[in-house]
């Protein structure tokens, strides 16, 4: 774990949900949740939804990338265990790209749309999505896929050859 606060990084289409909330929120001890993501934060039902499933004893932050981006930069999360989860990596590449540092990204959920391709149960890619992960893969950072804390984790790089 970084200086910053940030414990784990998560990719989960799904944000707050029954794995998210028991299951990794425990195994990593976390102290907060941070959801980044634009259109989260305009979204008043979908945050109520995600304060009613955050897990009790657990803060929660609903924040844009810039937002989120200046308080992590800013020390304000230095000495918690804050879990950061957003939907696709994007998100991870505006932090990146204001200076954040992050230790390392696991992908989760991500369902199938329109031009993506599945490479994992739960995992469906589109080419910007490869775009983003390589970005991110170039800045050092490590990627596996891994959907629940007791399953092993994969290189994401090692899933995109098959």
């Amino acid at each position: 774990m970084g200086s910053n606060g940030i414990k784990h990084v998560r990719v989960d289409e799904r944000l707050i949900h029954g794995q998210v909330a028991t299951m990794w929120t425990n195994t990593i001890k976390a102290t907060r949740i941070m959801i980044v993501d634009d259109a989260v934060v305009k979204n008043d039902m979908e945050k109520i939804a995600l304060k009613t499933a955050v897990p009790a004893g657990v803060k929660l932050s609903i924040l844009t990338v810039k937002g989120a981006a200046n308080n992590i930069n800013s020390d304000k999360y230095a000495g918690q265990q804050v879990f950061l989860i957003v939907k696709s990596p994007q998100a991870l590449r505006g932090l990146v790209d204001a200076g954040v540092e992050l230790p390392q990204i696991n992908v989760g959920n991500m369902s199938t749309k329109a031009g993506s391709r599945q490479i994992k149960k739960s995992v469906s890619v589109t080419d910007e999505n490869l775009e983003d992960f390589d970005y991110l893969s170039k800045k050092g950072i490590k990627i596996t896929a891994q959907m629940v804390p007791s399953e092993d984790a994969v290189e994401f790089a090692n899933l995109l050859k098959k």
